[in-house]
Formats: structure tokens, sequence, C-alpha cells
């Protein structure tokens, strides 16, 4: 008989927190956008699984987690009205480069932001999750509860918007 895992354990918590909270911060980060906010809704997610640890079942603790997170998230958007803001990356201001092709990335950053932004919100999750955090299609399917088809058709839809968009055609 195998032995039963119980979240309510210190341990086990730890392992679960130590597992999960990086991707379950990106997957919150990419929905949100503000590295406070996500932080913040991680840590809200594992006090609640930590409250209701003899109802959380340890198979399903990685579920529940991105549901807790998820909802969270959705309370907020719903109370605030978030509005998405994308940064960029601050770069070292001594540079060797072409001072034409450091306008060229500047314009051509701008334009990756501004077509990230202008997604859906299932587009932009499925994209960023993929191709930022090396997700599969199928870990993305379980973290957001849908088909791997469905994640095929946002990531489809995502690449043809943002080509569109980056090469002007908009």
């Amino acid at each position: 008989m195998s032995e039963v895992k119980s979240v309510c354990e210190s341990k086990v918590f730890e392992e679960l927190y130590s597992n999960h909270s990086k991707s379950l911060y990106n997957f919150i980060y990419y929905k949100c956008g503000n590295q406070d906010q996500a932080e913040d809704l991680v840590q809200e997610a594992f006090i609640k699984m930590w409250n209701n640890c003899a109802k959380v079942i340890f198979e399903k603790a990685k579920s529940f987690l991105y549901t807790v997170v998820n909802n969270l998230f959705l309370n907020e958007v719903a109370h605030n009205k978030v509005v998405l803001k994308y940064k960029q990356i601050p770069r070292s201001e001594a540079t060797n480069e072409d001072p034409e092709f450091i306008l060229e990335e500047k314009e051509f950053m701008v334009k990756l932001q501004n077509a990230i932004a202008d997604l859906t919100d299932g587009q932009r999750e499925v994209f960023l999750l993929s191709r930022i955090d090396k997700k599969s299609y199928k870990e993305i399917a379980e973290m957001l509860n849908i088909s791997v088809k469905a994640v095929e058709k946002r990531m489809h839809g995502a690449l043809l918007k943002m080509r569109d968009k980056i090469n002007g055609k908009f």
C-alpha cells in the first residue's frame, strides 16, 4: 500500500511550493503584467491551500493552485479594471553597436510589445507560456484547463496576428 501524502504536512507543503511556485508565478505574471501583483497572488494561493489543506488532495494540489491563482486574479480584474502594461528590459547605455541597428532594434521591440498587447488574453497567455517559459502545449492545456487543440488554435491565432502587426499589415 502506498503512502498517501497530506498537503497539511509542512514537508509536503514545502515540496509543493518549491515545485510549483515559479511556474505559478510566471503563469499569473503573464496575465497581469505586474511582478508585485503576481507575487501577491501566488502567496495568496498558497495561503488558501494551507488554510484548506485538509480538503486538498495531494494529486490535485497543482490544479487547485492554478485555479485559485486564476480566480484571485479575475477577482482583482473585476475590482480594479486592471490595465496591462509591458516593460522594456533596461539595457546598458555603453555599446559598440551601430546606432542605426540600436534604433531598429528599439523600433522592433515597440512593435513586438504592441503586437503582444493586442493579442487576446487567451492568445497572450498561450504565446508567453510557450515562447518564454518553454512549456509544451500539453502543459499549457493542463495549466489553463483547456484542450491541447484549444492551445494550438490560440497559438496559431497569436502568431498570425503578431506577424501581421509586426510586418505592418494592420
